[in-house]
């Protein structure tokens, strides 16, 4: 009785002439429809694909082949295996890399960057002050000044109350975008309709959110020297009680809320507009220079996979500049509206010391633009523009710093 499994097969792959002696039992094979009557699939394993007649192996990593390997060959580990040498790292490893960027970038702009917005915003609503603070220079002066006078906790007051506004912004974007058909994203095929709904569902967000952003901007602005510790809700509290009319006195020149919807909206919609636009123009950039420079399978570089995560942040960073730079006047402007009569007390930006009463008596935005054009002139739009200069260099910094980190542990992983 002659064995069902002919000589020359050996596995998978099938040696039919290879044999100078076949047995008596043997015949070669013509096709593979006759050779699949020997091969039978071994049982499904977890993990794994199993292959069939007509079918390719699937592109796992880098440096797999495309046929199997044989039983006297190794198999080529993936992308981060085991005993890996040159091998791209691990996809886990990659989406770390991402996360960690992604999280020293929202690091860099919400904490390490707070001081400078304390500054920016403080010599913003200052209209005594003699000293612009236009160059980054004046403004690094004034911090260390306050810093050794009050203490570092001086630089991050209000912090927790701009992640609050933070929250609330987007929690009452999503909630009118669930009860109104104004759409919270932009489809690919958008007409002017979705474009008007999707403008008016971040002028509305504003809006909402104004009494809590005017509460925040006065504790970011009130000097350390004369306020309370604040409790980490009295932004919540103070901006509702701004709705009701209640809570902290304030005086007679306090602006109604009306009164500052427009600037408001006016400068939340055209922050948007213009991040959008420069993201969108910065991104389109980069891919296509990247397109140029795709890594091949077999050699995938550690700076190309770095490279993947940049395009998004390098989009938000310029868009983010380009908007703070170009509203940097509106931004002024509405600031001093918000804390006109709210009785805040600020420190001396000239001095680094001291504190300066807010006793301005703007009527609206447009008195206001015309005030500060007569008595503070053009650059008066600009004060502590340094400060802009500090904080997104920072964020460069910061930036490279950890792409450079990272580079490194990957390419000692790999």
């Amino acid at each position: 009785m002659h064995p069902r499994r002919p000589e020359g097969f050996d596995g998978l792959g099938y040696r039919g002439g290879g044999r100078e002696e076949p047995g008596p039992g043997a015949r070669p094979f013509s096709s593979a429809a006759e050779l699949g009557h020997w091969v039978t699939s071994p049982p499904d394993i977890p993990g794994s694909r199993n292959l069939h007649w007509g079918e390719k192996t699937p592109p796992y990593g880098a440096g797999t082949p495309q046929g199997g390997a044989g039983l006297n060959e190794e198999p080529n580990l993936g992308a981060g295996g085991p005993g890996a040498g040159k091998g791209a790292p691990g996809p886990q490893l990659n989406r770390f890399a991402g996360f960690g960027i992604g999280l020293a970038s929202l690091f860099t702009e919400n904490v390490l960057a707070h001081p400078c917005i304390v500054l920016r915003r403080q010599c913003q609503v200052n209209y005594h002050a003699r000293n612009y603070h236009l160059t980054p220079f004046t403004i690094v002066n004034i911090m260390y000044s306050i810093n050794k006078t009050q203490g570092p906790r001086a630089l991050w007051k209000g912090m927790g109350s701009t992640f609050i506004v933070q929250g609330i912004t987007l929690g009452t974007e999503g909630i009118i975008s669930e009860f109104t058909p104004l759409p919270r994203e932009i489809s690919h095929k958008w007409n002017l309709k979705q474009i008007g709904g999707h403008l008016l569902l971040k002028g509305l967000t504003h809006v909402i959110a104004m009494p809590f952003y005017s509460a925040s901007l006065i504790e970011t602005v009130q000097s350390e020297i004369i306020r309370d510790n604040p409790g980490i809700l009295d932004c919540v509290k103070e901006g509702i009680g701004r709705v009701v009319g209640m809570g902290v006195p304030h005086s007679k020149r306090l602006l109604p809320l009306m009164v500052l919807t427009f600037p408001t909206a006016l400068h939340g919609v055209l922050h948007y507009i213009i991040s959008s636009i420069i993201q969108k123009l910065v991104l389109f950039v980069l891919k296509r220079d990247n397109s140029h420079n795709l890594p091949t399978e077999s050699s995938t570089s550690v700076q190309s996979m770095l490279d993947a995560y940049f395009p998004e942040l390098i989009a938000s960073f310029a868009a983010s500049l380009c908007a703070d730079v170009m509203l940097y006047p509106l931004e002024t402007v509405l600031h001093r509206l918000h804390i006109q009569g709210t009785r805040t007390i600020i420190d001396n930006t000239d001095l680094g010391y001291e504190v300066l009463p807010i006793n301005t008596q703007y009527e609206g935005m447009r008195d206001c633009i015309n005030t500060i054009k007569r008595e503070e002139g053009m650059l008066g739009f600009y004060k502590g523009f340094g400060a802009v200069i500090v904080q997104y260099t920072l964020h460069v910094a910061v930036l490279q710093l950890t792409k450079i980190i990272y580079s490194t542990l990957l390419q000692n992983v790999s």
